[in-house]
């Protein structure tokens, strides 16, 4: 293909062709749609020579194109980028010459033949030294004869140079890409043949203007002794473009070899480092600017200023700042920006205010500057008044500043102001998309981010960055939508970006929280670089499927990675230890917070406040609820719920009311809490005072959560028929959470009408899980009707629902031990038996009697009595003795000892709670599901063994 710019150009070119004997077809807007179609197909059939214009090619698809050459310069960045495509699309070896006359027509000729015989052109350069020599004469008397040829750029002939030296010298600004081969083959190695150094100082700095590093130091290497201008070049090059260390690399090869620097190396090696984290060579380099006396000048030390704050040394940059003695503007916003950058907002705000009072306008990097920590802060306020000087200055059309102004307002979850100035981007880039895809994950708009996104990609033809895919990623694990994280991880592998750190984290906690776990751990598994965030995003989702002591197993190979814990691996790992009530582990992670600086962290405090309420040590929870530096309404809400599962509603209202005096505005979840207070005590009138007065007087709008706490308080009091009312007067559908609040009220008091009515109900709206089920047939075996709860177990299976089996654990030594129902295959099961035989004697001499109404009838009396005695007890060997005590769960699959469901032995197991305690001379209440054991002062042995037992089905100490 030869180009053109104009349809006169292609018509004398082709004319000359022609008259050459040269076959060529001409391709530009005066040629009709019929002439078009049929240049195309001879010219796909018999190949030949296409002389075309840029605008009449642009965007047809022109196959088996060999070689591209043009006949003047391209007018426009389309057209050049268009001759550019066309060029690498040749294979990689098309062939642009710089101008095109009729003595040199021999090469078009030259080309075509070699395109006739599938041939590359390997001897161009034979080709450039045969038709060159003619001089710019003879280009003369071929625009006298056809004026529309184009006027090539003025060529200096000098006498000492070969021609085909002033080719190279003359036509280097005018070589296109990186995709020609005579640019990257025979340019190169023909200049290397000839040494010749100014012209490879030229091709060094063409390539390096075109961002071509690598051509860029192959050139560069041959160059026998660089100035310190073009090692400069280099340094720079590198310093831009990853791989950074690069640019360190040569600037100690350049020490070595005994060049100079200069003010000007020192700000592109010093941004190699900021760029590397790495600070110890950048104060390496700092001394060497101490020594030849550049310090003071402002270019070293703003670069210097800039590679402190970016790698953390704030009190180092400000020492850099403040021996400065001339501040300017680039000064300002390097300092402003360090700090931003840790989100020390009060201190970046101050530093903007001095940067005024000092006479120094703040410019649109100043403000863009600011922004993140503006929002970081939540300081909306300052959000809007940066936001009305940015109109002012006529920065907000600026796309940067408009990003950061959208970004700032969705991070104040202000996303009608973030999607208005969205809106008013005339030109957004991928930036501003993924910006507003972010705001909406941020402020939970998840179904909004993927409409964006659809529209971003579909609609707008862009291309996903990394931390779009993030973001949607995080909205796909918020919805729980699997297949549309299914498809993104494929576009990721298609594109090569699943290999982003970034990217996998995001994958890794999609998997995880959508429930996906071995994918999420073999995802990790083939991460190449694995971080802090890789871990805690998969433990943070074990933890929120259940999978509790999976997450402390990944928490221990992390530790054995010899990769250290952060606050959020803490707060992820923290709910695990309170779902499994493993007391030893939760207090290491409140040790390992305390010595690590992360009890500062508000969040972590309140998930160390959980633990131990969840575990029964409430009395620690009020410890460290006393001593938060910084308690938010989360933390009032935690510590009240926490009084309220242990049934001390006396403490929980006290706290309540100095969380009302404290300021702080209360939340539905502290209504949660209160209300849920209430039902544990039984404090109807109160929780019925709470319920109206959060509507009437704190303008907290009821939700589910508030409805299943009054109907679970009404029904437990017994009064099943003011809940049953209660749910048909509510202002919305009830969902199966309250209907099941109220059937396990039915259970315990045995109004088996009423339960019949509810059961129908939760059939209506659809049971989720067995626990209706179970509930049902409870209530038919409480009362003998052992066919109708046959018959309920009959139905349950029918339609597909399985009972899991009961599960039990205890945390010994640091270790979780857990247990199945009937599993009796450990070598020590008879002396454990044996042993609680003995508890069971001395408990039936105290008084003890099993309640087994609840369980199955066909048992004989005494092997019902075995069976709730296993239900409760674990052997632990302590200083000679022996104690333990069981909590139940529906997910765990491991249990030595003979386990009934938890429903059916709740009832059962009250009744003996303080025989045992007088049994074993240990303290034993009951905290929701768990029973706790608090030890009494020099209890005696009740059971003695000759050896440890060990029946540990997973071990897990933390250290």
């Amino acid at each position: 293909m030869v180009f053109a710019n104009t349809v006169e150009a292609v018509e004398a070119v082709a004319k000359i062709l022609l008259h050459s004997g040269i076959e060529c077809s001409r391709y530009h807007k005066n040629c009709t749609l019929e002439e078009r179609a049929q240049t195309l197909v001879d010219f796909h059939d018999k190949g030949g020579v296409l002389v075309c214009t840029d605008a009449a090619a642009r965007g047809v698809d022109i196959p088996n194109v060999l070689h591209v050459i043009q006949v003047d310069f391209a007018t426009s960045a389309v057209d050049f980028l268009h001759r550019v495509g066309r060029t690498a699309r040749a294979g990689q070896f098309g062939l642009v010459t710089s101008m095109y006359t009729e003595s040199n027509r021999e090469l078009v000729n030259a080309v075509r033949r070699a395109g006739e015989l599938d041939q590359p052109v390997v001897n161009f350069e034979t080709l450039f030294n045969i038709y060159w020599p003619y001089s710019l004469d003879t280009h003369r008397q071929e625009r006298r004869k056809h004026p529309s040829l184009p006027t090539p750029r003025k060529v200096k002939m000098q006498r000492c140079l070969k021609p085909k030296e002033a080719l190279f010298r003359n036509s280097k600004n005018q070589l296109p890409s990186s995709h020609s081969q005579i640019q990257r083959n025979t340019i190169n190695q023909h200049i290397s043949n000839d040494n010749n150094t100014h012209i490879l100082d030229n091709l060094t700095r063409f390539h390096v203007a075109r961002n071509q590093v690598e051509h860029a130091r192959h050139v560069f290497e041959k160059i026998p002794k660089p100035s310190v201008v073009l090692w400069n070049m280099m340094i720079r090059a590198y310093a831009w473009n990853d791989p950074f260390l690069q640019s360190i690399h040569l600037y100690h090869r350049m020490l070595q070899l005994g060049v100079t620097p200069t003010n000007f190396t020192f700000p592109f090696v010093l941004k190699a480092c900021s760029a590397l984290q790495a600070i110890q060579v950048g104060r390496q380099i700092h001394g060497h600017a101490l020594t030849l006396g550049l310090q003071t000048d402002v270019y070293v030390s703003t670069a210097l200023l800039d590679m402190y704050a970016k790698c953390g040394d704030l009190f180092e940059a400000h020492t850099m700042f403040d021996i400065m003695t001339h501040r300017d503007l680039v000064a300002w916003n390097a300092i402003i920006a360090g700090f931003s950058l840790h989100v020390l907002h009060n201190q970046t705000i101050h530093l903007v205010v001095q940067m005024q009072q000092a006479g120094i306008t703040p410019n649109s990097s100043t403000v863009v500057s600011v922004l993140p920590t503006v929002g970081q802060a939540n300081a909306l306020h300052q959000g809007k008044a940066i936001h009305a000087y940015s109109i002012r200055k006529i920065f907000s059309h600026d796309v940067v500043v408009a990003t950061g102004l959208l970004d700032m307002y969705a991070k104040c979850h202000h996303l009608s102001y973030a999607r208005k100035i969205f809106d008013t981007v005339n030109q957004k880039n991928e930036i501003c998309w993924s910006a507003m895809i972010g705001g909406y994950v941020i402020c939970d708009s998840m179904r909004d981010a993927l409409a964006l996104y659809d529209d971003m990609v579909y609609m707008h033809g862009l291309s996903p960055m990394p931390a779009t895919l993030a973001s949607i990623l995080r909205a796909c694990a918020k919805l729980t939508d699997l297949n549309k994280g299914k498809n993104l991880h494929c576009y990721m592998i298609k594109s090569g970006i699943s290999s982003d750190t970034t990217v996998g984290n995001s994958l890794i906690s999609m998997y995880a929280k959508c429930g996906i776990i071995d994918d999420s751990l073999g995802f990790l598994d083939e991460m190449i670089t694995k971080d802090i965030v890789s871990y805690s995003a998969i433990i943070s989702g074990c933890v929120q499927n259940g999978y509790a002591e999976k997450a402390i197993l990944i928490f221990r190979q992390m530790q054995l990675s010899g990769t250290d814990p952060d606050s959020a691996t803490m707060i992820g790992l923290l709910p695990a230890c309170s779902h499994l009530a493993a007391l030893q582990h939760g207090a290491c992670c409140h040790g390992y917070s305390v010595i690590r600086g992360f009890t500062e962290n508000t969040s972590i405090c309140n998930a160390i406040i959980d633990m131990y309420a969840k575990c029964g040590k409430i009395h620690i929870s009020r410890q460290v609820f006393d001593r938060m530096k910084k308690r938010d309404i989360v933390s009032w809400n935690t510590m009240i719920i926490g009084y309220a599962i242990h049934g001390l509603y006396i403490e929980a209202f006290s706290l309540f009311h100095e969380l009302q005096e404290s300021g702080l505005k209360l939340d539905d979840v502290t209504l949660v809490a209160v209300l849920s207070a209430c039902s544990h005590s039984g404090l109807v009138v109160e929780g019925k005072y709470w319920f109206n007065t959060m509507s009437q007087d704190l303008n907290i709008l009821p939700r589910m959560a508030h409805y299943i706490c009054m109907v679970d308080l009404l029904a437990r009091a017994g009064n099943l028929e003011e809940a049953y009312s209660f749910i048909q007067n509510m202002p919305f559908q009830p969902d199966v959470r309250v209907w099941n609040a109220l059937l396990a009220a039915c259970r315990t008091h045995k109004n088996i009408e009423m339960g019949e009515q509810v059961s129908k109900k939760i059939q209506m709206l659809g049971p989720e899980g067995t626990g209706n089920f179970v509930l049902m047939s409870n209530i038919y075996s409480s009362v003998g009707r052992w066919d109708d709860a046959a018959q309920i177990r009959s139905i349950q299976r029918h339609q597909g629902y399985k009972k899991s089996p009961g599960c039990s654990w205890i945390e010994i030594s640091g270790a979780i031990h857990g247990f199945i129902g009937g599993d009796r295959s450990h070598p020590q099961s008879v002396s454990i038996n044996n042993k609680l035989q003995e508890l069971l004697v001395q408990m039936k001499k105290l008084g003890y009697h099993a309640d087994s109404g609840f369980v199955l009838h066909d048992v004989e009396e005494e092997e019902k009595e075995q069976i709730l005695l296993y239900h409760r007890f674990l052997v632990r060997k302590r200083k000679g003795g022996i104690v333990g005590l069981f909590r139940i769960t529906q997910w765990q699959k491991f249990f030595l000892c003979h386990l009934l469901p938890e429903p059916a032995m709740a009832k059962a197991c009250k009744s003996h709670e303080e025989i045992l305690s007088g049994a074993t001379k240990h303290g034993l209440k009951a905290l929701q599901k768990c029973h706790l054991l608090e030890e009494a002062a020099h209890a005696p042995a009740i059971l003695a063994l000759s050896r440890p037992i060990k029946f540990v089905q997973s071990s897990v100490p933390i250290e």
